[in-house]
């Protein structure tokens, strides 16, 4: 389970920053295959975010109104 403040409809996310789940998501994604899922409400969706090379992308995103899934 991964905190956000803002998804798109691409599986990305905006963070708290600091890119903390960023940089494990990495790290566990080299191990083994590592599945993210974010809770978030529908209202935090974006169309646009900040994206950085480093970012990983979410698995799914769970909202009141949908599940959205990206594998």
């Amino acid at each position: 389970i991964v905190p956000l403040v803002g998804f798109d409809r691409a599986g990305n996310r905006l963070g708290y920053g600091g890119g903390f789940y960023d940089r494990t998501l990495e790290a566990l994604r080299a191990v083994r295959p590592t599945v993210a899922v974010g809770y978030a409400y529908a209202a935090q969706e974006l169309d646009e975010l900040p994206l950085e090379p480093t970012d990983q992308p979410l698995d799914a995103i769970v909202t009141e109104a949908e599940t959205l899934r990206f594998t």
